[in-house]
């Protein structure tokens, strides 16, 4: 043998026991972890968790990489079709490497294609990382690792289970994962209801997702599909004749993507977020590990009701892009003086935007910054409009303003016997105002909201009926001083309980207080009813709590609140019902949490009183709004309107609705603006009238609070022809308010509109269906190369 061919035999055998030692180096994982037997029969690929209402609409998600996963009978079969033509024509006929196209690769060092299979790509997805490195020593034994893989891969798993491995973990545009939430967002469709050409749009994305997206390429996209389509015509999959017809169409997308501003409640999702991330953090998978609410496909199933939770949203937006114009009429707000004393607010702000953090990343000092702030500059700013922004030229330090001269909302109804959140509003938009102002951990001031818990104490534990005669007149608390602080809004006169409530006295509500302890016992013995009630706010036993100084969430009011509709039983707040798994196991399911705080003779007189606030007092304006039914609630303004509050129920329905400027200095100088009833009240009134006209959402409008059988007479209302014409105001240093600022509607005529509600539903009213016609999907295995 010459001594050339003795060398080229020597380099080759050299080569290829080098290359079956790297195989089972690689193997044995020297160069990298390699998924186990375990592994490969169970793979895994991060998945979304999903959140969905009371009906199952889908509400948003929570994800790192956008992806659920779907079954093989779940898709399309013209999307397999398509993916084999275009990506492995020969896979059902490797064992997953493709010689022919290994060679290929190796001799036209990939210019004519590459190497990899469906199979090897379905092991890059779910078993390698940093696989698109640029260092070529790293990739070859990344390309290495991906064979031995795909090898294994065939022997655990049909072609079928690879092909929907693959279709569920492959990359679309737009940080999409897997073919439902491909098609879904891109066609508005389920996987086995996209058609030929649609089926081709998608597929043609897998090669380059960012290059061939639809939305941003869209002539990329078209060629991309067509050859696709020839694809599918040298495979068998199409006829020449079939493929020129499909040429012709245009893409038609049906583009939506679920994202943290889109979909149904927003705030709640947010929210519900942080719930879950914390519920995740106390639960553990059956290999020890914490669930991750980001990658291992939660399924969440809530209590908001995707109608009234519309409602909510529509009622917020109805009345306070209505209150906001007259807002901005005021003189301090029009002219910028309520900003005179408050520079510090604005100066803080600016510290806290995105354009202040992002410059002083790069380098720039803080006096240029500053300076940057006071430039005039093209933005888009927040609107009341349908599309919830508008274009304009303003400095940064004008739109800080602007912005936070914007009223704020809160708004949440709930089932008072299970506590089953039906609609959340944390906000006007969360687009640009990611504060929710429902949460428990959000405190305000509730004024006059907190009168009937302490009524609900006087007749529970002190022997007060509604018909008690109490004594309008400014209390002395020993030690404490003078409440309410002026006597200008007591009237001196004796009256009954229920009257003091209905026209909402503080003079008579300090009385009350005075009556269950001298000093500060009964601030004590009060702050102990509502510990009981679960209102958990920090609250000092101050005399003056009697008048809402203190601060509690919505959420807490709710939950206190229910005891009156809950004939004496308090119910926490519940939005969620259960939680699964990915493979759909219940890891935990939920329950209301109800307790007996009052008797039910107690909360029926609370409500009669209630009822009276409605009727005759503070709260009669809202029977200009059309609404119907027994309805018992109660208005609250604190000082100088900065907060103004609405709770209100009827035997089925609980709902809370506070508003005010996140700034407190910035508020209503007028009596008549400022009050709960004209800020607060109305939106319950909008969301109300609605909610109970909807069949759908099965109000009973003619339904009663349920008297107890021990109650021989209601409450007598002799006392309302002695009302005086002026019902008092509620805030102490605003002064006396009058019959007008609690009657029918006399707010300035200025015209509201109906603005769409923030959230979208899906188009319920369109029925999808297969390209065939067909309503049901079907399950059609592939044919293999060459079969028509």
């Amino acid at each position: 043998m010459k001594k050339s061919v003795k060398i080229l035999w020597r380099v080759f055998l050299f080569g290829f026991g080098l290359f079956i030692l790297i195989i089972l180096l690689a193997n044995f994982g020297i160069f990298g972890s390699m998924p186990s037997i375990a592994d490969l029969q169970n793979p895994s690929a991060s998945q979304s968790s999903q959140l969905y209402a009371d009906d199952g609409t889908l509400m948003g998600k929570y994800y790192l990489e956008d992806r659920v996963n779907v079954e093989y009978k779940d898709i399309n079969p013209y999307i397999v079709k398509a993916l084999v033509a275009t990506e492995d024509e020969r896979f059902y006929d490797h064992s997953g490497i493709d010689p022919r196209s290994l060679a290929r690769a190796f001799f036209f060092l990939g210019s004519k294609g590459g190497a990899s299979t469906i199979t090897m790509q379905t092991a890059k997805n779910l078993f390698t990382e940093n696989w698109n490195t640029g260092n070529i020593f790293l990739r070859i034994i990344q390309k290495v690792k991906e064979c031995i893989i795909a090898v294994k891969l065939e022997r655990n798993f049909t072609k079928d289970e690879i092909v929907t491995l693959y279709l569920n973990t492959v990359a679309f545009g737009d940080n999409v994962f897997g073919i439902r939430n491909a098609s879904k967002t891109f066609f508005g469709k389920e996987p086995d209801r996209v058609s030929v050409e649609e089926a081709a749009v998608l597929v043609g994305m897998v090669n380059a997702p960012t290059t061939y997206n639809p939305r941003i390429y869209p002539k990329n996209a078209l060629d991309r599909r067509n050859v696709v389509f020839e694809q599918m015509v040298r495979n068998n999959y199409l006829s020449e004749a079939e493929a020129t017809d499909l040429k012709r169409k245009k893409i038609q997308l049906n583009y939506k993507k679920l994202d943290e501003t889109a979909g149904l409640a927003p705030y709640f999702r947010m929210v519900m977020g942080e719930e879950l991330k914390r519920w995740c953090k106390e639960h553990k998978k059956s290999n020890g590990d914490n669930y991750n609410l980001y990658k291992d496909g939660l399924k969440i199933y809530t209590t908001i009701n995707p109608r009234m939770q519309l409602y909510a949203e529509e009622a917020v937006a109805k009345h306070m892009a209505y209150m906001q114009k007259l807002l901005n009429q005021q003189s301090d707000v029009k002219s910028g003086s309520v900003w005179k004393e408050h520079e510090n607010v604005l100066q803080a702000a600016m510290k806290q935007t995105d354009r202040w953090k992002n410059m002083q990343k790069a380098g720039v000092t803080d006096d240029d910054i500053k300076k940057s702030f006071y430039v005039k500059t093209p933005m888009k700013v927040f609107a009341w409009n349908n599309n919830r922004y508008k274009d304009t030229v303003m400095t940064p330090y004008d739109s800080i303003k602007y912005h936070r001269q914007m009223l704020q909302a809160g708004f949440m109804a709930m089932d008072p016997l299970s506590g089953e959140v039906k609609a959340w509003v944390g906000g006007i938009d969360f687009k640009t105002f990611k504060y929710d102002h429902v949460n428990v951990n959000t405190k305000r001031q509730v004024g006059s909201t907190i009168k009937p818990l302490l009524y609900s104490l006087a007749i529970e534990d002190a022997g007060f009926t509604p018909g008690t005669m109490v004594e309008d007149v400014q209390q002395n608390f020993k030690g404490y001083g003078m409440v309410p602080a002026t006597d200008k809004t007591c009237t001196g006169r004796t009256m009954p309980m229920a009257e003091a409530l209905a026209t909402s006295r503080n003079c008579a509500t300090a009385y009350i207080m005075q009556q269950l302890g001298g000093g500060n016992e009964g601030a004590k013995r009060f702050i102990d009813f509502l510990r009981n009630c679960d209102v958990s706010s920090k609250l000092e036993p101050y005399p003056s709590i009697a008048l809402g100084a203190g601060e509690i969430s919505l959420m807490e009011m709710m939950q206190a609140y229910s005891m009156f509709p809950g004939r004496g039983f308090n119910v926490k707040p519940m939005y969620i019902t259960r939680i699964e798994d990915k493979n759909g196991n219940v890891l935990q399911t939920f329950t209301p949490l109800r307790k007996e705080v009052i008797s039910d003779v107690t909360a029926y007189s609370v409500i009669s009183m209630m009822q009276g606030v409605m009727q005759f007092g503070t709260g009669r304006r809202i029977w200009s709004y059309g609404v119907t039914g027994e309805i018992a609630g109660k208005t609250g303004t604190t000082n100088d309107n900065s907060d103004a509050w609405f709770m209100g129920y009827t035997p089925q329905l609980l709902c809370g609705a506070w508003t005010g400027c996140d700034d407190r200095f910035i508020r209503f100088n007028s009596t008549a603006l400022g009050q709960g009833s004209s800020v607060a009240l109305p939106i319950w009134a909008y969301f109300y009238a609605k909610a109970s006209n909807d069949k759908n959402v099965a109000i009973d409008k003619s339904s009663v609070f349920a008297k107890p059988d021990v109650m021989e007479n209601d409450i007598s209302y002799d006392w309302i022809n002695d009302v005086p014409t002026d019902l008092g105001a509620e805030g102490d240093d605003i002064g006396n308010g009058n019959a007008k600022d609690y009657g029918d509607e006399v707010l300035p005529p200025i015209k509201q509109e109906d603005i769409k509600p923030e959230s979208e539903l899906p188009d319920t009213t369109k029925k999808e269906k297969l390209p065939d016609g067909n309503d049901k999907p079907k399950a059609i295995m592939p044919k293999k190369p060459g079969i028509k």
